[in-house]
């Protein structure tokens, strides 16, 4: 493959974009059926399941990553700080992956963990997915045909592809299920509900958005789409302030700032973190990048805007 195909191919769409959620599809990448790790902490959302979806929930891995395909069944797993140390403040996970699989690992309980050892309670959100094949082997290709689908499309005069249409409904409202049992737990779970925000990986910071500019029934304090969409958007007068980060080397960054831009125009507070390199899908940080930092400045920025302060 031509360097030249490789950009064009990048750059298709968001729909390849999203597909790239984590690290899944590296080039060198291996996936390898697993068993579905015990989940004795998730809590069922009963929102329903997913139209033609015949195959059952099954999981993989990948860089040492576990990952979900075909989740019919919304679940929502709080990762609760310690007592001494909780302070009200809380987050809802979104992990990436097209909107096809969920990283769970590297975008859910990792960053989960990290985020309730500073006192902070995480809710990881396997949220419904769009259907894919029944086994690995049927998943890798019909990946590899969406892929050499998008190559064959590519424009030739390299204008701007057309954001596909996605149907978020039942995503949605997995997230407003789970904002509405945090919200029913609240005292249990010791939640500040005028401090609960949201952070999503890729596809996951697109749902993050997408909460954000359409639920009536989600009122977040702060948001946090780390390696999202940057296209521009038009922001509800009641959005929340938001923390960003992405990588140069991200071909979801394409040195645009839209989403940035959005936010400042309507005069609604942003923190925007650009690191040299990153690339996509690294959550927590991979080895010698820039990026690595993120999750230490996203803490600071949430000390420093007083959402860590227990007002209880």
């Amino acid at each position: 493959m031509t360097l030249h195909l490789q950009i064009s191919f990048r750059a298709i769409s968001l729909f390849l974009i999203l597909l790239l959620g984590s690290t899944v599809f590296a080039q060198d990448g291996k996936m390898y059926p697993m068993e579905a790790p015990r989940e004795d902490k998730a809590i069922p959302l009963n929102t329903g399941g997913v139209k033609d979806q015949p195959a059952k929930e099954s999981w993989f891995r990948q860089w040492g990553d576990p990952m979900a395909r075909n989740v019919s069944n919304a679940t929502l797993t709080p990762f609760l700080a310690d007592p001494k140390k909780a302070n009200g403040a809380s987050v809802i996970v979104a992990p990436g992956g097209g909107f096809m699989w969920l990283s769970m690992g590297n975008e859910g309980w990792e960053v989960a963990e990290a985020l309730a050892a500073q006192g902070i309670n995480a809710f990881v959100l396997k949220y419904r997915l769009q259907p894919t094949a029944d086994t690995l082997e049927g998943f890798e290709k019909q990946m590899n045909q969406r892929f050499a689908d998008a190559a064959n499309n590519t424009n030739s005069n390299n204008t701007p592809p057309r954001r596909p249409s996605w149907d978020l409904s039942n995503q949605l409202a997995d997230v407003e299920a789970a904002y509405a049992l945090i919200e029913s737990h609240q005292k249990d779970w010791n939640v500040d509900m005028k401090r609960i925000g949201m952070m999503g990986f890729s596809a996951g910071a697109g749902l993050t958005m997408e909460t954000t500019l359409k639920s009536q029934k989600v009122k977040l304090a702060f948001i946090a789409p780390i390696y999202g969409g940057m296209n521009a958007v038009e922001v509800p007068k009641n959005a929340p302030p938001m923390f960003s980060v992405i990588a140069t080397d991200d071909f979801l960054f394409g040195g645009q700032f839209g989403v940035i831009k959005s936010w400042f125009d309507a005069k609604i507070p942003v923190e925007f973190h650009l690191y040299q390199n990153g690339g996509h899908g690294f959550g927590l940080g991979n080895p010698n990048r820039t990026s690595n930092k993120w999750f230490d400045a996203y803490i600071h920025w949430l000390d420093v805007n007083g959402f860590l302060k227990n007002k209880q």
